[in-house]
């Protein structure tokens, strides 16, 4: 019984890293299709997020149901808790990407962004990807120094927004409103999908220290660079 308890903990966290992957790939395509304002890719972006909705629904279910029938307790509960925050996260960030794709569905056959900023766009959205599937990592790996790591990767994304910003609110900026508009949107797209990002890898860290990742920051990871692990 003990056995199938486990296997189906094990399953969630399965399930986690196959909704990481999901939206991470989502993101990807989603910026493609801006990019290159294909209507047909960003179509399928947004169809694919359903995909996304039935596998959180789908852990949120299990969840559920083994907290009713196990009433699991200590690090198993800890595990449960933060496997439901961290499936809202995930289903959150494939929303990012599917208003992504429907910033492009928008604007076609125009793309939405100026040829000037592409690049811009382009760097955000594969940094974004590339943060997802660290996160993914990390939900399989369990590695602290990964997932602590992983904030200061983000800071990457923060300047590429700040940046953006900044060309927006030039002077000479000649796009016109309803495109600046588009830019702004697309732009908090990419940060807040990274900070989705982040935030399942900052659940990993509690998941398995049973302390909060800022808790860890704050006491300096014991003075010796190293963040403590439960029960070591």
């Amino acid at each position: 019984m003990r056995d199938a308890y486990h296997e189906e903990l094990d399953s969630i966290g399965d399930g986690l890293v196959d909704m990481a992957r999901l939206v991470g790939s989502a993101m990807g395509r989603a910026t493609t299709a801006m990019l290159d304002s294909d209507l047909k890719l960003a179509e399928s972006v947004i169809a694919a997020d359903e995909k996304v909705d039935d596998l959180q629904r789908d852990l949120e279910s299990r969840a559920i149901q083994l907290l009713a029938r196990q009433q699991p307790v200590a690090t198993d509960l800890r595990i449960v808790v933060t496997s439901l925050r961290m499936s809202a996260d995930l289903e959150r960030a494939g929303d990012l990407a599917e208003h992504v794709a429907k910033v492009t569905r928008l604007r076609f056959p125009e793309s939405p962004v100026p040829v000037d900023l592409q690049a811009t766009l382009l760097e955000m959205g594969q940094l974004a990807q590339r943060l997802m599937a660290k996160a993914a990592e990390v939900i399989v790996t369990k590695d602290i120094d990964q997932a602590m790591q992983l904030e200061q990767d983000d800071d990457a994304m923060d300047l590429l927004h700040r940046a953006l910003f900044q060309h927006l609110m030039d002077d000479r900026w000649k796009h016109g409103i309803e495109t600046a508009v588009d830019v702004t949107l697309l732009g908090r797209y990419y940060e807040r999908f990274a900070d989705h990002a982040v935030s399942v890898a900052r659940r990993v860290v509690y998941l398995v220290t049973g302390e909060h990742a800022d808790e860890l920051d704050a006491a300096g990871a014991h003075g010796d660079g190293t963040a403590p692990v439960e029960g070591a």
